[in-house]
């Protein structure tokens, strides 16, 4: 048994991750011959059968989910060797790649990005707007160093899963919540306010529950978390939401809420356009909401470069969040 490549770990790992030799292949920029090539290579230097004939594609032996599971151990290392060399420098110089969801942009990325050019002018961010669970694919591959996502705060039954949330993505990869390879750091509670029309009946009363709301017609996204926290805040009230359009975006939505096609629930850090008569008003009581989280590569986080990236977040989505 010779000592493993690590490209070869890695290939065998998006193998495990995508499923198919040429999804992996896809994804690694390879021919599918050449991901064969690279993982029957590495079972040779194991001396150990690494994949094996499932129809007419090939499923990963026992020993590889054994190899598997050191490779990550493995990986967890090298990012702290990388880290703990980081930090034998300045810290003031380097490149970090962000990437975040639509709403994370303008509300919280930009903000921190904006403040480090002040206060670190030769650490050098870059942003890209990437959905999970692709974000946490390209954090994995080490393409991305940061990645923005969000889970529900406080989940509640809903069909998918015991706890509320989706079964998971459709492929199997990884969504980020739970994932040991990756460390995550709690950015801010994004609270759900309600968009309310003009000429409503609640826009001057001193209180606003949502329970209030259960005879109105609803505007929810079309579908992912703000949609599963919408109607799931709903039921929690007691009722069942009349659901009247679904809607990807949030100003085309406050435009339907401006021609009184129905009410909407709207994260606070969307931050959409403000339009003429709608009104955005937060509840009395303790609102839905979500929690937006950055998620690194385990063992990066102490990098002083990832570090500052971190706080800048934290720092921009405190404010983002507040009224």
């Amino acid at each position: 048994m010779t000592d493993p490549d690590l490209r070869k770990l890695r290939v065998l790992r998006e193998l495990s991750e995508r499923g198919t030799v040429s999804a992996a292949a896809q994804a690694l920029h390879l021919t599918p011959q050449a991901v064969s090539q690279q993982i029957s290579a590495l079972g040779r230097e194991l001396g150990v059968p690494l994949t094996e004939p499932s129809g007419r594609r090939l499923r990963l032996t026992g020993a590889a989910r054994i190899v598997l599971r050191h490779a990550d151990a493995v990986f967890t290392q090298i990012e702290q060797m990388r880290a703990e060399l980081a930090a034998h420098q300045s810290g003031e110089r380097g490149e970090v790649a962000v990437a975040g969801f639509s709403t994370t942009l303008s509300a919280l990325i930009l903000p921190a990005v904006a403040r480090l050019r002040e206060t670190r002018p030769l650490l050098r961010t870059s942003l890209a707007e990437v959905d999970p669970p692709e974000s946490f694919s390209l954090l994995q591959r080490g393409e991305t160093d940061v990645v923005i996502s969000a889970d529900t705060t406080r989940p509640a039954p809903a069909p998918g899963g015991a706890d509320g949330r989706p079964d998971g993505p459709p492929d199997g990869r990884s969504d980020g919540r739970s994932d040991g390879r990756f460390h995550r750091v709690a950015l801010c509670d994004d609270p759900f306010d309600i968009a309310l029309p003009a000429g409503h009946r609640l826009l001057d009363s001193e209180q606003l529950l949502l329970a209030d709301l259960a005879d109105e017609t609803w505007i929810f996204a079309t579908t992912g978390l703000c949609h599963d926290i919408g109607v799931a805040a709903c039921t929690a009230a007691g009722f069942t939401p009349q659901a009247s359009h679904a809607i990807g975006d949030w100003d085309a939505t406050l435009a339907a809420v401006r021609l009184g096609l129905g009410v909407a629930l709207v994260p606070r850090l969307a931050k959409p356009v403000p339009r003429p008569d709608v009104t955005i008003r937060a509840f009395s009581e303790r609102a839905p909401s979500r929690t937006v989280f950055a998620a690194v590569r385990e063992g990066s986080q102490t990098s002083p470069e990832i570090a500052a990236v971190l706080d800048a977040l934290r720092t921009a989505a405190r404010a983002a969040v507040a009224r």
